[in-house]
């Protein structure tokens, strides 16, 4: 029975061994597969990489090739060639004509002769009288631009009367 035994012992640790080299090799091959599987996805987002590119491609040629047949039909222009580049600003001067007659007086644009103050800013006026704003409007008890401008969150707001005339309301 000892020798049976052994056999018995023998046997299954072939059995054993041989089961564990199946798996073994059932396991390189489903590794090789995941291999294969991803690598053929990477080539699949790359085949769509490039098909979208050629579609977008395709699309921006057609609409050219759209915009060119619109520009030849409705509009007619023409890309600019080169004599119609001029080389300096007397080139251009030289296209100028002199006002007509009937044309309307060009704009001009106006400027301040106030003669400097010293300080970096010139004094305040009201929009709503046109006078300067007094420094003094702006006294003990009233808001000053500052304090207005601190303690309101958002656009400073800046009280009527102390633009107007400094007469509470």
């Amino acid at each position: 029975m000892t020798g049976l035994s052994r056999r018995r012992k023998i046997g299954w640790l072939v059995v054993l061994l041989a089961c564990t080299g199946l798996y073994a090799a059932l396991h390189f091959r489903v590794n090789a597969v995941k291999s294969e599987v991803r690598l053929a996805e990477r080539q699949v987002v790359q085949l769509e990489e490039e098909r979208l590119l050629l579609e977008t491609e395709f699309l921006t040629r057609s609409s050219q090739q759209q915009l060119d047949d619109w520009n030849e039909i409705e509009f007619g222009y023409k890309a600019p060639r080169p004599g119609q580049y001029l080389e300096n600003e007397r080139q251009l001067a030289a296209y100028g004509v002199p006002r007509g007659v009937d044309a309307p007086q060009p704009v001009r644009v106006a400027r301040s002769d106030v003669p400097e103050t010293g300080s970096e800013f010139e004094t305040m006026v009201s929009p709503l009288t046109g006078r300067p704003i007094d420094a003094a409007m702006f006294g003990p008890g009233r808001p000053t631009l500052r304090t207005v401008a601190r303690a309101e969150s958002g656009p400073a707001r800046i009280p009527l009367s102390a633009v107007i005339d400094g007469s509470e309301q």
